[in-house]
């Protein structure tokens, strides 16, 4: 594909700084960009070094000020963006795209009793479908897909190869449902009976909202009653796990290796960063940030930061960790002056006897 500057701009709603005839072929990161690609600086590391592309155009910030414009090279375009990172992006996925699969059922599928496929749906070799599933138009299902009775799957959803999607699962529009994924498995609910366990039946299920993209190898259980909520424009990354009966609100992030359990309620446009685990039956307020391996073991109001085992404030928890390398040395210092103070009190005290001779 050959687009010139001038039909870029005008996709992403950029302004132009040279020649905006210049053809590209292919995007780039900054470092590898060559002459007919273009590429994105938004970090100050990389605005800086604008004179030593090699790109045919680059994506800068609407409001960075350029302190040496001659210092640019002619061959290099300037595009003027809100939003540099995502209108690259955006490129991207018009230089990359993927080919459409074929709109077809494959006979080596294993379709169940009263399924109702959108029009048109794609059903790839090794899919298993149960009895009542529901699919809206445009789904895709890759090989090895699991649906279970009762399922329902929105318009233009996406679901990767060799995901397990359990009964009365709910997923809605343009979702994406990446490989080894597992949907509405039971959670871990289990009682004493003596000297043994028993296992509690989970009558939930699962319900994703539209533009929800979940990681390879997720785990999503179902409620034990009632059901687990992923709300509209989560995302997840992959191995996360969120238990039985949780829900995470619109647009939050949850980042690989991230642990929920039971019953939590995760806000709206929260992060939760890598290995964090959040205990069960918890608050975690809208706008919060956990930080990665944080313990979380009590609420989380909203707009807070919070890192460390167990969660405190961010700016504690630096404190904390600027302390801990020097305890051997403080444990030394506090034990010098122990003994100074002992030996102190000791000579007090023997001065007190002979004055009282």
């Amino acid at each position: 594909m050959n687009i010139s500057v001038k039909e870029i701009a005008e996709k992403i709603n950029a302004g132009i700084i040279g020649n905006e005839d210049k053809k590209i072929c292919g995007v780039a990161s900054f470092e590898d960009a060559v002459s007919n690609e273009i590429t994105f600086a938004s970090d100050i590391k990389f605005l800086k070094n604008l004179n030593d592309t090699k790109a045919g155009a680059v994506i800068i910030p609407r409001d960075y000020e350029i302190l040496n414009p001659d210092s640019i090279p002619d061959s290099v375009s300037i595009l003027l963006s809100e939003n540099p990172k995502l209108h690259f992006f955006r490129m991207v996925s018009i230089f990359y795209t993927s080919e459409e699969p074929d709109k077809l059922i494959s006979p080596m599928a294993h379709i169940g009793e009263n399924f109702v496929p959108g029009s048109p749906v794609t059903i790839s070799p090794g899919v298993t479908i149960g009895n009542n599933v529901v699919l809206g138009d445009g789904v895709y299902l890759m090989p090895g897909v699991y649906v279970g009775d009762n399922a329902t799957i929105g318009d233009g959803t996406m679901i990767k190869p060799n995901v397990t999607i359990m009964e009365r699962t709910v997923i809605g529009k343009r979702v994406i449902i990446h490989s080894g994924t597992v949907i509405g498995s039971d959670g871990f609910g289990f009682t004493p009976d003596h000297e043994k366990h028993e296992k509690i039946p989970h009558a939930g299920f699962v319900q994703i909202d539209d533009d929800v993209e979940i990681g390879a190898c997720n785990t999503i259980d179902r409620g034990t009653f009632g059901r687990t909520m992923i709300e509209q424009g989560v995302k997840t990354d992959n191995l996360v796990h969120i238990a039985h009966n949780v829900s995470i609100g619109k647009n939050s992030l949850i980042v690989a290796q991230v642990g929920i359990a039971g019953s939590t309620k995760i806000g709206n446009n929260v992060i939760l960063a890598g290995k964090a685990g959040i205990s069960g039956h918890l608050k975690i307020g809208d706008n919060s940030i956990v930080g990665p391996g944080a313990g979380v073991a009590s609420d989380v109001s909203s707009g807070e930061i919070v890192s460390g085992v167990p969660n405190m404030p961010h700016k504690l928890w630096l404190k904390v960790v600027s302390i801990i390398p020097r305890l051997p040395e403080i444990r030394k210092r506090l034990l010098s002056l122990e003994k100074r103070v002992k030996a102190c009190e000791h000579s007090a005290g023997n001065d007190q006897e002979e004055s009282s001779v």
